[in-house]
């Protein structure tokens, strides 16, 4: 007996199903191809909340079948931020995603992801444009790490559709941008942010947050609603919108990276007939750099 039909034979139950390496995954995987079942990936790095549950919940009504990874990324991380600190709690979020109806739980080790090791692996650039701006200003390479890896996700999985949040806007469009280019075939679904009850964005990072400063940190939304309504109702100063949105949230003590309006297609600074906006921001709650983001249409632009 093979080590896939090995593992398949234990995989038999209707319990939700796990694979840590290639072998095991394509035991499970194959099978649901050959029977023309659609499969969703969310890929996600673990330490789960209610909001990466919601991606998967999408994905369950979208597919078939839904695959799960967790995979804390060594080479989306630059030097002095939190990979060896970032929360690992597998057993957490196996619970949780098995009582939300993930089908498989791909839990890849660095050796099944980066087979040659880091220093031989073969890396993906993320388009400079859309890569070097906001995010990829503040860590850059980022974005290199973030499409290497999903790119290997995808090659694994060979999902036909695949489930990001919103929150984190600008990976969205560099990833929808790798899958197009690529050629993929995979259908990148965007979901909105979950938010807590102040509004915070939910993130793995909040768990950082001390409790006084978890809660004043929705007033980061808050102002970014507050800037999209002017931008909404005609306002094409943006730059002052800029400024004067980054200066009111210093003054409610957040250290601001920026404020950003964008076009919401590709980041690029919009024109004055430019319709649908983003609102960005990332600032620092004490030690925790947190991002967010709104969309926007402004009223009286044609669509034409």
């Amino acid at each position: 007996m093979s080590a896939k039909d090995d593992f398949r034979r234990k995989n038999t139950s209707t319990e939700m199903l796990r694979a840590e390496n290639r072998d095991q995954l394509d035991a499970v995987t194959l099978p649901w191809r050959q029977e023309g079942l659609d499969i969703a990936l969310v890929p996600t790095m673990g330490n789960l909340h209610a909001g990466h549950l919601a991606l998967v919940e999408a994905a369950k009504q979208r597919a078939e079948r839904v695959v799960t990874s967790i995979f804390v990324n060594p080479t989306q991380f630059g030097p002095g931020e939190d990979y060896k600190s970032y929360p690992r709690t597998l057993d957490a979020d196996s619970a949780a995603l098995e009582s939300a109806g993930c089908d498989l739980l791909f839990t890849p080790g660095n050796g099944t992801m980066y087979p040659y090791g880091l220093d031989r692996a073969i890396r993906l650039g993320a388009p400079a444009g859309l890569a070097t701006v906001l995010e990829g200003e503040s860590r850059p390479g980022h974005f290199d790490g973030v499409i290497t890896v999903v790119a290997r996700l995808f090659n694994l999985v060979r999902p036909q559709l695949a489930i990001f949040g919103e929150k984190d806007y600008q990976q969205l469009l560099v990833i929808k941008h790798m899958t197009d280019d690529l050629g993929y075939g995979i259908n990148i679904v965007p979901i909105a942010t979950e938010r807590e009850q102040s509004g915070l964005a939910m993130s793995s990072r909040n768990n950082y947050l001390e409790k006084t400063a978890r809660k004043s940190a929705g007033r980061l939304y808050a102002e970014l609603k507050d800037a999209a309504k002017l931008l909404e109702n005609g306002s094409s100063d943006y730059l002052r919108i800029e400024k004067e949105s980054a200066s009111r949230l210093e003054k409610m003590g957040f250290q601001v990276d920026y404020v950003a309006v964008r076009r919401a297609e590709d980041l690029g600074l919009p024109g004055p007939g430019d319709r649908e906006l983003r609102l960005l921001a990332a600032v620092r709650c004490g030690q925790t750099r947190l991002i967010d983001n709104v969309g926007l249409i402004r009223v009286g632009i044609s669509d034409l």
